[in-house]
C-alpha cells in the first residue's frame, strides 16, 4: 500500500492539509482530476490511501499525545506550549495547539467527504460496485474516527457530509456533542457491515477495525445516554448518576466479541515489540495504525513521516533529532505502576538503570542514566523512541518510520471487560476474566478472578500510556461519575518533581509540588474551541443545536447477525 500512497502523492501535487482560512475550505487533496481519475479498481484505492497518513499528519504530531496524554497527566511538559496549559488546566481559548488540533480533525473530515463524494460522483463505469463500497467504508471509518474525536474534546462540533457545499456556508452553528459521537457511530456501523474481512492490501482497514473502534464509541455512547439506542431525547444530563446505558454496554461487549472471535489478531508475544522497529508496523496485534513511510523527509515529503520520536527523544544519543530532554513521564504516572509491572514500565518510560540494547548499538547498548549522567530526576519515554539510523536502519530527524497506533487488539480486550463489568462493582464472569488476563499475562502480571472497575483503570492507563487514550478513558469516565473523576484529576500531583530513590515502592521520591496548576472542574472536562476559529465562525459561540439525522443505514441485526 506504502507504493500506492507515493502514486496519489505524485498525482495529487503538494498536498494542503493544515487549517487554511477556515477549518471547513481545506482543499480536496485525494485526487488531481477526478473527473477522470476514479477510472479502475487500483484508482479508487490509490484515492483513499492518503487517509492513512496525510490527512492525520497534523494530528500525529502533537495532539495525538498533548491531547490524550498530557491532559490526563502521563505527561509532565513544562516547557512546550501544546502541552502544559492542557496539563495545569489554564487553557483558554488562545492557548497554542487548540487550532491546530480541531483543524486536524477536519482535515480527515474534510478530505473524507471530498474522497466519499468523488466516489459517488466520478467512478468511472470499468470501477466496479464491491471498489466503490469498499473506498467509500474506508472514508467513512476514517471521517467517523475524527468524529469521535471531535465530540469527546469538545462536546461539540460541526457535522457536513459535502466539503465543497460547506466551504459556501462556513458560519454554521455547531451540533450537540451526542450527535457528533453518534454521528461518529453511524459512519463506524457502515464501515463494520460494509468493509472487507481480509485487508485489500498490507495496514488497509477491514470490517474488524471498524467493529474495534466500535466498542470503544459504544462505551462512550453507553455513558452519555440514559436507556436504549440513541433517539435524540434520551441524552443523560445528572453526570453522577453511577450506572450507563445498558444497551450501549451490551453493543460494546456485542463489538469486542465479534473481533477477538472472528478476526485475524493475536498480541505478540512481548509487549516490547509493540515498539521494535521491526515488528511495530502491521504487525498481529494492529488492527489500526496511521502508516507513516520510511525515510528521510528530503526523500517521502512532508505530511507522511512519524515525528514523535523528536518529540520523546531525550538526547543525540537515543535518536537523530532530539526534543523530549523536558517531555517526560509526570510523577503521578511513575507512581501508578505496580511494582510487579517491570516489563511494561521498562518499555514505556526509562528508569535509572535500565539497561536499551537496541539504542546506542555501536557502543553497546544504552544504560539511563549511566551511559549519560543527570537523569536521575525524570523519567523520559522509551515508547516511541527507537534509536538512530546506525541502530535499525529507518530513523530519520522527524521521520521515525514507525507506524502510529490507533487501535490494537490489548484494548479490545480492556473494552470487553469494562462492556461486561458495566454496572456492577465487580465481574467475576469468565469473558472478562479470560480477556482481562490476557492482557495481564503478556506484561508478566499475575491473573485475577474478580476484576473491578480500579483494576480496568489501572491495565487501562499502564498498558496504553503514551498512546493517546487515557484522556479519553477519563471522559468515558466522567459521563455518569463526574465528580469522581473532577476529584481524580485534582489528586494526580500534576508537575510534582521527583528523583531517584530507592527505598520508595516506585523508586523515586516526590521532590517538590507541582506549580501552575490550577483546581479543575468539570468545566475542564470540555475543552474550548480556539479564538481564531470562533472569530471565523462566530455561531461557534453559541449553544450547539441538534442534528437531523435521517434513518438508520445499519441495524443491530445487520451487526450482529450476518
Amino acid at each position: 500500500m506504502k507504493n500506492k500512497i507515493l502514486i496519489i502523492a505524485t498525482l495529487a501535487g503538494s498536498l494542503v492539509l493544515s487549517s487554511c482560512e477556515d477549518f471547513l475550505t481545506h482543499d480536496n487533496t485525494t485526487s488531481a482530476n477526478q473527473e477522470t481519475f476514479f477510472d479502475t479498481d487500483e484508482a479508487l484505492e490509490a484515492a483513499t490511501a492518503p487517509l492513512y497518513n496525510y490527512v492525520w499528519n497534523s494530528f500525529n504530531d502533537k495532539a495525538y499525545y498533548s491531547m490524550g496524554d498530557g491532559r490526563a497527566n502521563n505527561i509532565t511538559a513544562r516547557w512546550s506550549d501544546y502541552i502544559y496549559p492542557y496539563t495545569n488546566f489554564t487553557e483558554t481559548a488562545l492557548s497554542p495547539g487548540l487550532e491546530d488540533a480541531w483543524g486536524s480533525f477536519y482535515s480527515v473530515v474534510a478530505q473524507s467527504n471530498y474522497a466519499i463524494n468523488n466516489i459517488k460522483d466520478y467512478s468511472g463505469p470499468q470501477v466496479s460496485e464491491k471498489a466503490k463500497v469498499q473506498a467509500y467504508a474506508e472514508a467513512r471509518f476514517m471521517r467517523g474516527l475524527a468524529y469521535w474525536y471531535i465530540g469527546s474534546l469538545w462536546n461539540k462540533g460541526i457535522i457536513y457530509e459535502n466539503t465543497a457545499e460547506q466551504v459556501n456556508n462556513s458560519v454554521v452553528p455547531a451540533n450537540r456533542g451526542v450527535d457528533v459521537i453518534e454521528f461518529a457511530i453511524r459512519d463506524l456501523e457502515y464501515a463494520a457491515v460494509n468493509l472487507s474481512k481480509t485487508a485489500s492490501d498490507v495496514g488497509r482497514v477491514t470490517c474488524y477495525s471498524a467493529y474495534a473502534i466500535l466498542s470503544r464509541m459504544y462505551l462512550s455512547m453507553a455513558g452519555l445516554t440514559t436507556e436504549g439506542e440513541y433517539n435524540g431525547s434520551n441524552i443523560a444530563t445528572d453526570f453522577n448518576r453511577g450506572s450507563r446505558n445498558t444497551y450501549y454496554l451490551d453493543m460494546a461487549r456485542k463489538a469486542a466479541t465479534k473481533v477477538i472471535e472472528e478476526g485475524p489478531y493475536s498480541l505478540l508475544d512481548n509487549y516490547g515489540d509493540l515498539f521494535a522497529p521491526s515488528t511495530c508496523n502491521n504487525n498481529s496485534e494492529a488492527i489500526f495504525q496511521l502508516q507513516w513511510l520510511q525515510g528521510s523527509t528530503d526523500a517521502i515529503g512532508w505530511g507522511c513521516n512519524n515525528s514523535i520520536s523528536t518529540y520523546f527523544g531525550w538526547s543525540t544519543m537515543v535518536s537523530e533529532q532530539n526534543w523530549g530532554n523536558a517531555t517526560y513521564a509526570s510523577y503521578d504516572l511513575v507512581r501508578a505502576y505496580d511494582p510487579q509491572d517491570r516489563t511494561r514500565r521498562h518499555y514505556t518510560i526509562a528508569t535509572v538503570g535500565e539497561y536499551y540494547p537496541d539504542l546506542n548499538t555501536k557502543n553497546g547498548g544504552y544504560t539511563y542514566n549511566v551511559t549519560e549522567t543527570g537523569y536521575d530526576n525524570k523519567c523520559n519515554f522509551k515508547k516511541y523512541v527507537i534509536g538512530k539510523i546506525d541502530d535499525n536502519g529507518q530513523s530519520y530527524a522527524q521521520s521515525s518510520g514507525m507506524n502510529t497506533y490507533m487501535m490494537r487488539l490489548a484494548e479490545v480486550y480492556l473494552n470487553l471487560a469494562e462492556a461486561i463489568l458495566g454496572n456492577n462493582a465487580s465481574t467475576s464472569e469468565q469473558a472478562a476474566c479470560d480477556a482481562f488476563n490476557a492482557v495481564r499475562k503478556r506484561a508478566g502480571m499475575p491473573s485475577l478472578t474478580t476484576i473491578t472497575y480500579s483494576d480496568i483503570h489501572y491495565e487501562r492507563r499502564i498498558e496504553l500510556a503514551l498512546e493517546g487514550q487515557y484522556w479519553y478513558d477519563l471522559l468515558r469516565r466522567s459521563y455518569y461519575q463526574q465528580q469522581e473523576v473532577v476529584n481524580y484529576l485534582n489528586s494526580q500531583e500534576r508537575n510534582a518533581g521527583y528523583e531517584w530513590d530507592e527505598t520508595e515502592a516506585c523508586q523515586y521520591a516526590k521532590t517538590s509540588d507541582g506549580t501552575g496548576v490550577s483546581t479543575a472542574t468539570s468545566a475542564n472536562l470540555t475543552l474550548p474551541i480556539s479564538d481564531v476559529d470562533r472569530g471565523r465562525n462566530p455561531l461557534l459561540n453559541n449553544d450547539p443545536v441538534a442534528y437531523e439525522f435521517g434513518a438508520k443505514e445499519v441495524t443491530e441485526n445487520d451487526l450482529f447477525n450476518d
